[in-house]
């Protein structure tokens, strides 16, 4: 089976989330299952775009209404991520230093959809599957099934997979033109809310959805920023699959990135040397337990309560716990992080920023890792963290419910119930107290190290999906 995913990120050629873990490791996953998986998604202008070699494979003009833009597609030469990587370089569009956050980022991604299937209007033979990866690429569904060009293409199966519903991509009507010629009776396949929205477009047109989580699946019946009747009327063809993690690249048995490798085995003196190496570069005591929250410093992740919750921990432990944060996003937030710094110094510090190094010592060398998200469509950051045995504290919502079990319910992790200042401060008062239960501790590390979270169970999952 020959499967094409349409993504905005892919890891590590360029990643904000979650997102670009899922499409850098899926597609390998399915590949080692016997099929032919490859990524196409924007060139944009960073290390990866400039360190390795491509062939152009296409090269043409994208037509956005009555602009034109020259646009070449190029394969990355050496298969270095373990599938074929395209990437649509479209001069004035694309090529930008980040992935997002552009006023004309509606303008970006069209054309770039509209691209890929001009380029796959004219291959010889067809792909078995389009799987389309969040509202960056939900207008596919749409257009393969209703534009007049791509007549040819509208008995492939269309995949979405829902990352993130809060986002949704909407735009004016005033647009519409942007898109190539269809009957305009068709229009109502594009319209949520008077305007055009590429994730409900893509959740009515795509013949199967997921999401990456069942419990997420069921959430957004409740919570989908609007979309939630329309998710609840195609709940029939949706199902959630829960994500997996690249065992190849988070495996803190060979990990380049720590101080010192481990296993389940090892892994009370191998944690003990990597805390102490982190410890050095921040200034904090390894003989205390460390804290730690790594991501974006958004509501959704619950960061708004960090320097609350962070305050009040700190102020009424009276320096016996030690607290770590690397994240970056809203300017307020970082800024009462990076304070925080001078009232605790000794036993809090924050990095702002994105650092893919430092986040593998952080998950080696932590003891807890905090995740008070109010959305948490599936969650990498716990897997990771069990994977390399630091203690997960989430609250029970989306994946992480999926994947974490309370030590009160026999389980490996803490949980609590809402995101609020009151209930992680309880959480991480739990977790003090199983910290200074030496032997408890080290069973549960042993035990979550080998727990599986590969990604070979989902990639068996979606292709099964995309066979129904």
């Amino acid at each position: 089976m020959e499967i094409i995913h349409l993504s905005a990120e892919c890891y590590p050629v360029a990643k904000v989330g979650g997102l670009g873990d899922v499409v850098g490791a899926l597609p390998k996953y399915q590949n080692k299952l016997g099929h032919f998986s490859k990524v196409v998604m924007p060139a944009y202008n960073n290390s990866f775009m400039r360190e390795n070699e491509f062939e152009v494979v296409y090269d043409a003009w994208v037509n956005l209404g009555r602009d034109g833009y020259p646009v070449r597609i190029l394969r990355e030469k050496t298969n270095k991520l373990g599938f074929d990587l395209y990437l649509v370089h479209i001069p004035g569009l694309t090529d930008r230093d980040k992935v997002y956050g552009y006023g004309d980022d509606t303008e970006r991604f069209i054309a770039y959809q509209i691209a890929v299937l001009d380029w796959i209007s004219q291959w010889e033979h067809r792909p078995d599957v389009i799987h389309c990866h969040d509202h960056h690429t939900g207008l596919v569904p749409f257009m393969t099934a209703n534009c007049e060009r791509y007549k040819s293409l509208n008995h492939i199966p269309t995949i979405l997979t829902i990352h993130n519903a809060q986002y949704q991509g909407q735009f004016g009507w005033d647009k519409l033109h942007y898109l190539p010629a269809f009957d305009l009776w068709k229009s109502g396949m594009l319209e949520w809310k008077n305007a055009i929205n590429p994730l409900a477009s893509a959740i009515k047109c795509a013949w199967r959805v997921t999401t990456v989580s069942p419990s997420y699946l069921d959430e957004l019946s409740q919570r989908a920023n609007g979309l939630e009747s329309l998710l609840s009327m195609e709940r029939g063809k949706s199902s959630g699959i829960l994500n997996g993690i690249d065992n190849e690249v988070w495996d803190p048995k060979k990990d380049p990135m720590l101080e010192k490798t481990y296993n389940f085995r090892t892994v009370d003196s191998g944690k003990k040397a990597n805390k102490a190496a982190l410890c050095a570069v921040f200034n904090l005591d390894p003989s205390k337990p460390l804290f730690t929250f790594i991501g974006r410093l958004v509501g959704e992740k619950g960061a708004d309560l960090l320097p609350d919750i962070f305050h009040n921990a700190l102020a009424h432990s009276r320096g016996n716990i030690n607290i770590l944060v690397l994240g970056s996003g809203d300017p307020v937030v970082e800024g009462k992080l990076s304070e925080l710094q001078h009232w605790f110094s000794g036993n809090y510090n924050a990095y702002i920023g994105y650092n893919e190094k430092l986040s593998h010592q952080i998950y080696a060398g932590a003891d807890f890792l905090l995740m008070p998200s109010r959305v948490e469509p599936c969650g990498l950051n716990q897997m990771y963290a069990l994977r390399y045995g630091t203690i997960p504290i989430v609250r029970r919502i989306g994946g992480l419910r999926d994947t974490v079990t309370d030590i009160g319910d026999g389980g490996f992790g803490i949980c609590h119930d809402q995101t609020s200042v009151w209930d992680v401060g309880q959480a991480m008062g739990r977790a003090y107290e199983l910290y200074k239960d030496k032997k408890r501790m080290k069973e549960i590390l042993k035990y979550t190290m080998q727990l599986d979270h590969s990604w070979d169970k989902a990639a068996q999952q979606y292709i099964d999906t995309y066979q129904m």
